[in-house]
């Protein structure tokens, strides 16, 4: 009887001590190599600068001059977008709602659905004169009705865009009217916003829309972007041009589980940045495939808790597990489960415990980090002392 409580103290200092004995190892950071080339000596596009990105991922593809500032006339409005699909994801505005025009977004040139001042439009026909036939005016309407001026509004299109990566952009009005210096963006920037964008999937019912009519049928609209009626997939997303700005594009098109997003900034006439983005995405779909959370063809082990509530860990992909590869590679992925062996509670949810490596012919593609799917608490010491009498009454 001595020697079974001696051996029930033992044990209950062992699980004592196990919050300071055990201890984590440190995941090294692999070498990863890249399935991408993007050191391209084909002419693609016959602009002034452009790039190629994969939405889901942000994996630029191709580039050219891709960070040089440049004005982008009404892709400008790729932004505006963006935070009135924010606004009505967060609720703070509805499709319905009712937007008055004022003076000054009735005053607006250039492209416009001729909106009168005191005319009203709902939020929905808004966003439809936008992306589809690129209103200034609606543009400006929605920027009052959203953030109480087109000013304030604005401030908000450079706070976004800085918090998303768009750090070398800024803008000074919501449309890409009235060109600066001091109204600029650049290729990667504009692709950056395009992909945001992008995560609304309902920005697609407007973006896609081919020809449609405002005011009860009465007035017409045609879409700017004349992919959207000759190009395979294509799903967006924003044209734009002036004397100083040239032809701009910002395209979108979907094919599979891959989406990509090509801007060409400045190209010299309308048909070349059409040709141009066409290429872009043909180059795209020609070269590389996604892989998706699809790879997971079992269940991902669970990890060994120590000193903790619970003895098992079930853990989670960190984020959406998306990569590209060479296309032909997406069917000869291998994954392996790179797991620490013991982990010392307390476990906090979405708190780093592995990785999963993914190799291509012996070569690692891609890193994605293991979280914790849960939170596990450190033993207590009735939970300790009741597991070590248990252990004890089955010795």
């Amino acid at each position: 009887m001595l020697k079974k409580i001696i051996s029930m103290g033992i044990t209950i200092i062992l699980l004592c001590n196990c919050f300071v004995l055990v201890k984590a190892e440190n995941i090294e950071a692999p070498e990863i190599v890249s399935q991408v080339n993007t050191d391209v000596s084909a002419q693609i596009v016959n602009s002034k600068s452009a790039i190629l990105m994969e939405a889901s991922t942000g994996q630029v593809l191709y580039e050219l001059n891709a960070d040089e500032k440049l004005p982008i006339a009404s892709v400008t409005k790729t932004m505006t977008m963006l935070l009135i699909m924010e606004a009505l994801d967060s609720g703070k505005i509805n499709y319905d709602d009712m937007v008055s025009t004022s003076e000054y977004a009735a005053s607006m040139g250039g492209s416009q659905v001729f909106l009168e001042p005191g005319e009203q439009m709902s939020v929905n026909d808004m966003l439809k004169a936008i992306a589809v036939a690129s209103g200034n005016d609606a543009a400006v309407a929605m920027a009052e009705f959203i953030g109480g001026t087109e000013s304030a509004f604005v401030e908000m299109m450079n706070k976004r865009a800085a918090e998303i990566g768009a750090v070398n952009t800024h803008f000074i009005n919501c449309n890409g009217l009235d060109e600066t210096p001091e109204h600029h963006s650049t290729a990667r920037d504009v692709a950056i916003i395009s992909c945001e964008l992008l995560k609304h999937p309902k920005i697609h019912e407007y973006t896609t829309i081919w020809m449609d009519t405002l005011r009860d049928g009465q007035f017409g609209l045609s879409n700017t972007n004349k992919l959207i009626r000759c190009y395979d997939g294509a799903n967006g997303i924003k044209t734009g041009s002036t004397s100083i700005a040239k032809y701009c594009l910002s395209a979108s098109a979907k094919r599979g589980n891959m989406q990509l997003v090509a801007v060409v900034l400045a190209a010299p006439t309308t048909a070349d940045r059409f040709g141009s983005a066409t290429k872009l995405l043909d180059y795209g779909f020609a070269n590389y495939a996604l892989v998706d959370e699809s790879i997971f063809t079992e269940p991902i082990p669970e990890a060994v808790v120590v000193g903790g509530d619970k003895e098992k860990l079930q853990l989670e992909a960190d984020g959406t597990l998306n990569f590209v590869v060479k296309k032909g590679n997406q069917n000869k992925v291998s994954q392996e489960f790179i797991i620490e062996p013991e982990i010392t509670a307390p476990i906090e949810k979405g708190q780093k415990v592995g990785e999963v490596h993914f190799t291509i012919d012996g070569e690692l593609v891609a890193v994605k980090e293991l979280v914790a799917k849960e939170s596990i608490d450190r033993i207590s010491l009735w939970k300790m002392f009741i597991k070590a009498l248990n252990n004890w009454i089955t010795v």
